[in-house]
């Protein structure tokens, strides 16, 4: 029996999330059939996870248009486009019917432990492109199984590697043995059993981004409710101009309205900050509490509970076989790097990108999604959509349409090096005025990978 040839292998797509059932849908509509891999036990497991947060992109920002057309034949009727969905709406309105579109193109319960060539570990040159991939598998009941595939397209996404107290990206000193009072989500407060683990109690909330910002506004609500709730914000950096988002500048209105709801907690009294401060140990108290410890031997008052929101980073184990490029410093092809790099700018514009700024130097494989950004923060739905349309489009052979864009991303309308460094006093004039940052230029229509500017001195 003749072995496929590679036009008749699937190109495996790892993750059900939003950007995996996107890349299939798009590979659907080229001609190319996907095999979608998802360690959960339903589509989108990881937006689940988050289901009672609301999303700042409206449903029209949401659904990709490949999948769209894949939806229309089943009756399927798009929400309403100027509304903004629950992560739980995202995943049962749109997520779970696509998957169930796509039918036995999307596997559950299989958890990806490896890829690489086919008999090719990372050190072999000789015929390396020829080969295709193997995609390592285990099942759900401990089965293990090897897919062979053309091409390898990773959505697997962050979510299941959050950031640690540490300032230096470490765990802090004592934060694995206090793990039964921290939590690295954003606490769910309809829920009966979470809001009893906050009410009446000081939470220390770690994190500067929207994940922060939704966590210090869900407990200030409930702060209204429950008397003794309180809320301590760790700011690794001083207090500035863009401390709480882009405001009524950013072009995405639910994301700004996030920051000023985080702003008017603080202003409110239900929420003080502790700026300049980076975590290095969390000790307990005499009566069993956690006390936050500083590099400089600064200590917080005691808190029952620690909610980390510093943020994600990709779980590249799985892929030790496969040649990556990737920047030293955010993980994320290095390519795109530069344009997501939060050392350089906070902006949300980034340019559009695709194929060219994805690829690595091992051809036919791709980390999308959530996954290119690395350790960057703020990304956009729409963003992967595109990222994955130009992926397909290059798979086909079409490298016209794969280096075409019409894409035009909403800036945040803030600016100022979120991930630099902050040296100066977090009171000082500079530090709260914001100083040292570029300014974000207007959003526009560019082609992936054709003259797309390079950032400089802390523009956008």
């Amino acid at each position: 029996m003749n072995a496929p040839t590679a036009d008749q292998l699937p190109v495996v797509v790892i993750g059900a999330g939003p950007i995996g059932l996107a890349a299939a849908a798009h590979l659907v509509e080229r001609g190319i059939e996907p095999l979608v891999l998802e360690a959960g036990p339903t589509a989108a497991t990881a937006v689940r996870d988050w289901s009672h947060v609301r999303l700042f992109s409206t449903w029209a920002e949401l659904v990709d248009p490949a999948a769209e057309k894949l939806l229309a034949p089943t009756g399927w009727i798009r929400p309403d486009g100027t509304t903004y969905p629950t992560g739980g709406d995202w995943a049962e309105r749109y997520l779970q019917p696509l998957a169930d579109v796509l039918g036995n193109r999307v596997r559950f319960g299989v958890t990806v432990t490896g890829a690489a060539r086919a008999a090719r570990d990372r050190i072999v040159d000789s015929g390396r492109d020829e080969q295709p991939f193997t995609v390592h598998l285990t099942h759900a009941d401990g089965r293990e199984e090897r897919i062979t595939a053309r091409a390898v397209i990773d959505a697997s996404g962050t979510w299941s590697v959050p950031g640690p107290i540490g300032a230096d990206g470490l765990p802090a000193l004592g934060e694995r043995a206090a793990a039964e009072r921290i939590s690295y989500r954003v606490p769910d407060l309809t829920d009966p059993a979470v809001r009893a683990r906050y009410a009446g109690r000081r939470t220390a909330v770690v994190g500067s981004g929207a994940s922060a910002f939704t966590a210090l506004a869900s407990l200030a609500d409930l702060a209204k409710d429950e008397d003794g709730t309180h809320a301590v914000w760790i700011l690794r950096r001083g207090i500035g101009a863009g401390t709480y988002g882009g405001g009524e500048s950013d072009e995405l209105p639910a994301r700004g309205a996030l920051g000023l709801r985080a702003k008017a907690a603080v202003e409110a009294g239900h929420a003080t900050a502790a700026t300049g401060f980076r975590t290095e140990a969390v000790e307990r108290s005499a009566d069993g509490r956690l006390v936050l410890v500083a590099e400089t031997g600064r200590r917080l008052d005691p808190v029952d509970e620690v909610v980390v929101l510093t943020g994600f980073r990709p779980d590249l184990s799985f892929l030790s076989e496969i040649r990556l490029g990737l920047d030293e410093r955010l993980q994320a092809p290095t390519a795109l790097a530069p344009l997501i790099d939060p050392n350089v700018h906070s902006c949300g514009t980034v340019y559009p990108h695709g194929v060219n700024e994805l690829s690595h130097p091992e051809k036919d494989i791709y980390l999308v999604g959530m996954k290119s950004y690395g350790r960057a923060p703020t990304f956009l739905a729409m963003t992967g959509y595109e990222q994955v349309r130009s992926i397909a489009a290059s798979l086909a052979g079409d490298r016209e349409a794969a280096e075409r864009v019409e894409l035009t991303l909403p800036e945040t309308g803030v600016c100022g090096g979120a991930g630099l460094f902050d040296d100066s006093d977090p009171d000082s004039d500079a530090a709260r005025s914001g100083e040292g940052g570029g300014c974000c230029a207007a959003p526009t229509t560019l082609q992936i990978g054709i003259g797309a500017p390079a950032p400089s001195g802390g523009g956008c």
